[in-house]
């Protein structure tokens, strides 16, 4: 609760230095967010590595089987809220009245300082090598290096308690400061019915998930989603899956339902592959944007191709801001035929509500998780 609080407080003032603050005071703002990310972002791969790697050197049995299920449980998840999306925008978006106007972004002042701190490896090959130590542990037996995995990830855990939560409210707040100030909180208001839109359908996505993952492992998935409040959040603020990881593994292992070995397995793990809100959210917004420049909606075989590849690039797409419709513009151009300002207005569009995409990413790997669990337990009692 206090963790929310906090959030909700960084967000308003950083709504409310966004509309007053002189360029003076937003080139400090600017720094910080830069500053606080970077701190942030470079204890991203120190915590995928120190969860994903310990958790699969614990597990037991066939634990290559666990991470094909965990890939295709979040392709299926992504393709499917894919697919949910484009029906619903083949149905609501030309019943819509959606123009836009010429609100012009206010520049952004020049930063007042820059601190470079970069991450010792990418997040891919932070996870890649997670998976990779993990396995060679189960392979080569190796209980020495599996128990200095758990004693690094009793380190990862105080600083995402100790450096990495501290930090958040200030990065919250700079983003918030830095969106006000650009003018994204009056174009958001022109896109307003279409977000409202797509936040519906997260949490209409959500509830399917989580009731699939309740029928499937037999237990209440709300006692799961009920912990997610400060992940929720803190997704809105930080608009990344992996900026959001810390607080989300702190959230979840709260639950009743899920075991600390599945948990430090999986959040993680779908943290970097599983971004249904994201791809829910751009293949709505892509009908919106084909609506509003070339008068019609892409017909249903074209978009149904698009959302199959989608679904694969959206398991390697960066958990950063923006990171689902930058790695999917090549198939925005190519398949879909979306020209330079399609792809212009899309990427603005989305930007108005990357958080909330974001944190439909962050909520789902919970009731992914809880489908894991119920497949472990089963191989255990199979073998």
């Amino acid at each position: 609760m206090r963790t929310i609080l906090l959030l909700l407080l960084a967000i308003v003032f950083g709504v409310i230095l966004g509309e007053y603050a002189g360029e003076d005071v937003m080139s400090t703002v600017i720094a910080v967010k830069q500053v606080s990310g970077q701190f942030i972002f470079f204890l991203i791969p120190l915590i995928i590595l120190g969860f994903v790697a310990p958790s699969i050197a614990n597990q037991r049995g066939n634990v290559t089987s666990l991470l094909i299920v965990a890939f295709v449980v979040a392709y299926l998840s992504s393709v499917g809220a894919a697919f949910f999306s484009a029906v619903a925008a083949h149905v609501i978006v030309p019943m819509l009245n959606i123009g836009s106007d010429n609100i012009v972004s206010k520049e952004l002042p020049e930063q007042l300082f820059k601190l470079e701190i970069p991450p010792i490896m990418s997040v891919m090959t932070a996870l890649v090598l997670a998976v990779f130590l993990g396995l060679g542990c189960i392979w080569a037996k190796a209980e020495a290096i599996s128990n200095i995995l758990r004693e690094f990830q009793g380190i990862v855990l105080n600083l995402v308690s100790k450096v990495l939560i501290p930090i958040l409210p200030l990065y919250v707040a700079s983003n918030f400061a830095i969106l006000t100030y650009e003018g994204n909180v009056s174009r958001l208001i022109v896109f307003l019915p279409v977000i409202l839109i797509v936040i519906v359908m997260h949490y209409v996505w959500l509830a399917f998930l989580y009731l699939i993952a309740s029928l499937y492992s037999g237990r209440n998935g709300l006692e799961v989603v009920r912990h997610y409040g400060p992940a929720y959040m803190t997704a809105l603020g930080t608009m990344s899956s992996a900026a959001t990881l810390g607080v989300a593994l702190q959230c979840v292992r709260k639950s009743r339902n899920l075991s600390v070995e599945t948990i430090d397995f999986g959040i993680p793990l779908f943290a970097n592959i599983h971004l249904c809100g994201s791809v829910l959210t751009e293949t709505f917004f892509i009908c919106v944007t084909s609506q509003l420049l070339y008068g019609y909606l892409p017909d249903f075989s074209t978009l149904s191709l698009f959302i199959i590849l989608f679904g694969i690039f959206a398991i390697g797409a960066p958990g950063v801001p923006g990171g689902t419709v930058l790695a999917s513009l090549g198939l925005v151009i190519s398949v879909l035929g979306f020209d330079d300002a399609g792809t212009a207005l899309l990427i603005t569009i989305f930007a108005l509500q990357d958080s909330f995409g974001t944190a439909c990413n962050v909520t789902g790997d919970g009731a992914l998780t809880l489908i894991l669990e119920k497949y472990k337990q089963e191989k255990m009692v199979r073998k």
